[in-house]
């Protein structure tokens, strides 16, 4: 039976502590908070009271349960009166020296059955032991910021750390309210060791001039649903925090993709270190402030003059072609869709109609404008009836010597002037347009499936687009109501670049027996708010896709932490793709 917890020590009140204190007094637990002077106190002090108060603004607490939550804290400055407590919580900076001498002042100080905790987020949780006569008393319980509203909890055990301390610990997560998961010490845990470098390979994007600030964080909340962009994420963070993460994972791990990207260690020498300071990667219009107020990068179109658009052709007859079809005919463009045989186009048209009546039927479109958007499709065999088209998307299989030949085959009959596009999500488009006489006219136009759902489309330049091809792009997408990003022509473009890395270290976690396959989705899922854990977005993806996505990246880079897991590499071959097949990561026959 786990043991009653009935009183906390928390040390350090900045705005972890602060949250931490106040989960534990909202679940009815006394808590004794510990600054290292009274300015300190005042500012843990303000910082729960402001919390608290909106709390209260938002009908998530009444007045009276305020009061009584704050009645439940003790500020005091001094260790020693942690003497009684049944559980402490340290939450000051990421430094292991100040750590690991906190919980020697401890040791001296408390009962000798009281449980140490750190809620460090990167820091071995053995290290800090060991500075204790009591390492199997010590573990690690690392919450998510914002605390009060996170679930997740990391409970890290080292290899001494005793079996019922972890149990106690993992019934006391509960009984706050949170989601615990239990795993080993080792820097960055599930979470961090996943997040952090997905985001130091976006600030290396950044770095590089590759895409705007605005165009990478757009591209994973529209395109891979995340509640915050990489950059957004890392200003509310703490540039600081997440160097001290990146470079204790780093010096564990010794891979590169750990390594903090210069960029950052700029920003913090230049004291930009993100919300706290009112400015990172953003500017904003006070400290701690969510508030954006600097412009937003300009982009090669804005200097540059569209070209008009009418008619639109799709070569295709696939799930993306169909949906792209959707997209224009619903917003008023006349649409051909070219296909290899008449059956074919027949049939891709009636699949645009099932889907326009899905619509009509769910009450997002009336009969008269599906029947309108279906009248302006027309379906088509030759190339040549894509003769006078002003935007013409290729959106056929993902092979470059067929994307090669339909973009030879389009040069010979459209008009010039017109833009042509791929949407390809991993070849170059360069490649294709080499096909043609007028490279400066192609560009790359990658849809999201589903594209009438979707709302990023990556806009993919090469060394030859001309900058009123991007415009025609920019004013194109406005009109059908999506949202263009921009990027050069290299492997994964923006979105595939920075998901599958970070799908592919999920791999290499489970193979490693660090955590499982669900704990590792529910750490993603709870405590980054991401729509889908790694495994299930594999499954769904497809194994084999997600493969040739991962070895297209790790060819154009050659970075040793974008080879695919060997994991993966066998799920493939025993023919375990996911969903698809009944079988990948996780077992859907029997579902």
């Amino acid at each position: 039976m786990a043991r009653e917890i009935s009183s906390v020590g928390v040390i350090g009140l900045g705005t972890m502590g602060a949250g931490i204190a106040e989960v534990l007094a909202r679940s009815g637990v006394s808590v004794v908070a510990v600054e290292i002077d009274d300015d300190g106190v005042h500012r843990g002090r303000g910082h729960l009271e402001h919390s608290t108060e909106r709390a209260v603004s938002g009908g998530k607490l009444d007045a009276d349960g305020r009061s009584a939550l704050l009645d439940r804290i003790r500020y005091t400055t001094s260790l020693a009166e942690l003497s009684d407590v049944d559980l402490v919580i340290e939450a000051i900076p990421e430094n292991l020296e100040a750590k690991s001498d906190v919980f020697a002042q401890l040791d001296k100080i408390t009962g000798t059955d009281t449980i140490f905790v750190s809620n460090t987020s990167s820091l071995s949780i053995t290290e800090i032991g060991v500075h204790t006569a009591r390492p199997g008393k010590v573990v690690g319980m690392h919450f998510f910021n914002p605390a009060p509203i996170l679930k997740l909890v990391e409970i890290v055990r080292t290899v001494v750390t005793e079996p019922e301390v972890v149990t106690d610990v993992v019934a006391f997560a509960e009984r706050l309210g949170k989601t615990p998961v239990v795993i080993g010490d080792r820097a960055g845990f599930i979470a961090n060791a996943l997040l952090f470098g997905y985001l130091n390979h976006a600030v290396r994007m950044y770095e590089q001039r590759y895409a705007t600030r605005e165009d990478l964080d757009a591209a994973m909340r529209f395109g891979c649903g995340y509640p915050m962009g990489p950059l957004a994420l890392l200003d509310l963070i703490g540039l600081d925090t997440a160097y001290e993460i990146l470079d204790t994972m780093y010096h564990q791990s010794r891979n590169r993709l750990h390594a903090p990207a210069p960029l950052l260690k700029q920003m913090i020498t230049a004291g930009l270190l993100g919300r706290k300071t009112g400015q990172g990667f953003y500017t904003y219009d006070e400290p701690d402030s969510p508030t954006v107020t600097d412009a937003v990068t300009a982009s090669i179109s804005d200097t540059a003059t569209a070209r008009e658009v009418r008619k639109v052709g799709v070569v295709g007859t696939g799930t993306m072609a169909t949906g792209i079809v959707e997209v224009f005919a619903k917003r008023g463009y006349e649409v051909i869709l070219r296909a290899r045989s008449a059956e074919k186009a027949a049939a891709s048209v009636a699949r645009v109609k099932k889907s326009l009546d899905k619509a009509v039927v769910k009450g997002r479109l009336s009969e008269e404008d599906a029947a309108a958007a279906l009248g302006r499709i027309s379906p088509a065999v030759e190339f040549e009836e894509l003769a006078d088209v002003d935007l013409v998307v290729e959106a056929v299989a993902e092979d470059l010597a067929v994307k090669q030949a339909v973009f030879a085959a389009l040069d010979d009959v459209v008009k010039p002037g017109a833009v042509l596009a791929t949407t390809t999500s991993s070849l170059p488009v360069i490649e294709c347009a080499a096909a043609t006489s007028r490279p400066s006219d192609v560009v790359g136009v990658h849809f999201f499936n589903p594209a009438p759902v979707m709302k990023l489309v990556e806009v993919v330049s090469t060394i030859a687009t001309a900058p009123d091809v991007i415009a025609t792009v920019d004013a194109v997408c406005a009109a059908v109501g999506k949202h263009p990003v921009h990027c050069g022509d290299r492997a994964g473009f923006i979105v595939n670049a920075l998901l599958f890395p970070y799908l592919n270290d999920a791999v290499k976690m489970l193979e490693a027996h660090y955590a499982e396959a669900d704990d590792i989705d529910t750490a993603m899922k709870v405590g980054c708010g991401l729509p889908m854990g790694p495994f299930e977005l594999l499954d769904v993806v497809g194994l084999d896709v997600s493969l040739a996505i991962q070895r297209t990246l790790f060819n154009e880079f050659r970075e040793e932490g974008f080879a695919p897991a060997p994991l993966l590499e066998h799920l493939v071959t025993a023919g375990r793709l996911g969903r698809k097949t009944g079988k990948g990561f996780k077992d859907y026959s029997a579902r």
